[in-house]
């Protein structure tokens, strides 16, 4: 069984709805017993960084999903839950985040030239890194296939654990991984059947 974390925010109903289609059973719970119980966890999140780790870490939910990644139990995290699992954010002010994953969370103008849209809108391109195998995340898609981004901030100062990157004028974060626990920038319950297909690889590993 897979647990998406309900702490507040995210689209954790069309998240459920894409693991039905794919077969998997899922809980959207804020439940410790429920979260310990299962088999992998989802963290997902939309909105400010500051206001869903305070969320987080009210409900003590920040210190369960932390213990376990730390038994080795597989973790996602999607858009902003993806931000959540690195060291902190500079999104308005500075905010502590997970620590799973070494980095920080900057904004995209800080990287992209002037005359880009922000946020980051729309469909882009997965590249993998040159010269590293190919994150089993991704086992079942290929290099340039397409998922859909909307974001203003990106994963930052983290290279040793990005698998995967989306050229926006320059190249942003778009998946981290460390051991057990995966981040995607992008949201796969919006990016059609390469989304699915990714999602399968995670109910896989």
């Amino acid at each position: 069984m897979i647990a998406i974390i309900d702490y507040g925010v995210g689209n954790l109903f069309s998240l459920k709805s894409s693991f039905a289609a794919l077969g998997a059973e899922t809980a959207v719970t804020g439940d410790p017993a429920v979260i310990r119980a299962a088999d992998r966890l989802v963290l997902p999140g939309v909105g400010a960084f500051g206001d869903a780790a305070a969320l987080l870490r009210r409900s003590g939910l920040d210190r369960l999903v932390v213990e376990e990644a730390a038994e080795g139990k597989p973790l996602l995290g999607i858009c902003l839950g993806m931000q959540l699992l690195l060291d902190y954010s500079l999104e308005y002010g500075r905010h502590g985040g997970l620590g799973l994953i070494p980095g920080c969370v900057r904004p995209i103008r800080d990287y992209i030239p002037a005359g880009y849209k922000i946020p980051h809108i729309g469909w882009n391109a997965l590249r993998f890194p040159a010269g590293r195998p190919v994150s089993p995340l991704f086992r079942y898609i290929q290099e340039g296939e397409c998922v859909y981004f909307v974001h203003s901030f990106c994963a930052a100062e983290c290279a040793d654990s990005v698998i995967a990157a989306a050229e926006y004028g320059a190249a942003l974060t778009a998946a981290v991984a460390k051991d057990n626990v995966y981040g995607v920038q992008f949201h796969p319950e919006k990016s059609g059947n390469v989304g699915l297909n990714i999602l399968r690889a995670f109910c896989e590993l």
